[in-house]
């Protein structure tokens, strides 16, 4: 564009002069040295694996970390889910503060989708989720990380420390790497603090608040009439029902770790099952399974199979 004005030189020449006047015109941004006292701030934010962890039966599931970060300790903590749903974020969030040993004054995030309802407000689940600790919330601005250096700064670290070089046999065993790499990267020599985050949190937490008796409930909750294929459906996976409640309606009940549900009318067991991850799967108690048998006729303990001389086998091999 300025050869035609007489510009004879290379692009190292323009280019080493653009360096020194870009600055006259470029407005430069200046950031605040913040510091935080104990207890006062958590900072959160959500790392996509890099891979699919494995959830079983020979199937990978994409998946995200749910990531804690005191402003002050810098002590950290990590939940493994496997959707940005608000149920599974707010489950995380519950499994991090509770490993972090207590409550700050003020949650952190950016403006995450199933917490953040427009306008800095947060969504009624949200909301719900901090009244019931208590804390306070707060949202970054729009396209500013830097608001949330200390977590960033952790995930970047967990991103490239923690998952490379490791094999994980399922959820179960990630989740278990995972606490165990965080115990590890608390008590490690910190490098902007120069003091270890596990000594500055027993400090923090004198000053915290307490943890509840129990957590809030981030459970899926809904109610259904047990059909006469006694299963219901959550997630691509159905889980099988008592079949003596076919017609009853019953209030399902899901958590990261099992599928409860019970009638509505007199509380009894209709299903417990331990949660599956991997898709399009039928999850059948053994108890619901003979009494489907019993049902149609079938007695539970006699099994039909046909008997053969062993004659028959002579002849074949002969």
């Amino acid at each position: 564009m300025i050869e035609p004005l007489g510009f004879d030189g290379g692009k190292t020449i323009l280019d080493d002069y653009l360096r020194e006047v870009r600055p006259l015109f470029k407005r430069q941004r200046t950031h605040q040295r913040t510091v935080y006292r104990p207890g006062e701030v958590c900072q959160w934010d959500l790392w996509q694996t890099t891979r699919a962890v494995p959830v079983g039966h020979g199937q990978d599931r994409r998946a995200w970390v749910v990531v804690a970060c005191l402003g002050y300790s810098r002590a950290g903590a990590g939940a493994l889910i496997f959707s940005k749903e608000a149920p599974d974020v707010l489950w995380g969030m519950t499994r991090c503060s509770w490993a972090l040993g207590a409550l700050p004054e003020l949650l952190v995030w950016d403006r995450e989708g199933c917490l953040h309802a427009g306008g800095g407000r947060p969504t009624e689940a949200y909301a719900a989720f901090c009244g019931q600790l208590p804390v306070g919330w707060l949202f970054c601005e729009p396209a500013d990380p830097q608001a949330k250096g200390c977590v960033e700064r952790l995930q970047g670290y967990l991103e490239t420390n923690f998952e490379p070089g490791r094999r994980f046999a399922n959820h179960l065993d990630f989740q278990l790497q995972l606490d165990a790499w965080f115990e590890k990267a608390n008590a490690r020599m910190h490098k902007t603090l120069r003091a270890r985050p596990i000594d500055r949190l027993a400090e923090e937490r004198a000053v915290m608040r307490p943890l509840p008796e129990r957590g809030p409930d981030c459970d899926r909750r809904w109610v259904v009439r047990v059909a006469p294929d006694p299963h219901v459906r959550f997630d691509t996976v159905d889980y099988s029902l008592d079949p003596e409640l076919v017609g009853r309606r019953v209030e399902v009940r899901v958590s990261q770790r099992e599928v409860l549900a019970v009638t509505l009318d007199t509380g009894e067991l209709a299903c417990r099952h331990e949660r599956c991850f991997a898709k399009h799967r039928t999850v059948t108690a053994l108890e619901h399974a003979r009494a489907l048998r019993a049902r149609h006729g079938q007695p539970r303990d006699e099994l039909l199979v046909e008997r053969r001389p062993v004659s028959v086998y002579d002849q074949l091999i002969a």
